[in-house]
């Protein structure tokens, strides 16, 4: 299921057809390959969305873990 939560998409082709997934619902393979051959920097910037859209999340639910 792709849940579309982080905003940073990626072109897959997946079942022969090209589509927009979101990070967090590439396959850990699809995210390996994504994050081959980037810079530090590309990877603190993701680092950095991805944990201001978890803060959010548990921001909107009152969500944390204990």
């Amino acid at each position: 299921m792709n849940r579309n939560l982080d905003g940073v998409y990626f072109r897959i082709k997946r079942d022969d057809k090209w589509q927009n997934i979101c990070f967090s619902d590439l396959t850990e393979d699809e995210r390996n390959e994504m994050m081959k051959g980037r810079s530090v920097e590309w990877l603190q910037s993701l680092c950095n969305i991805l944990a201001n859209k978890i803060k959010e999340i548990g921001d909107q639910f009152d969500l944390m873990c204990e």
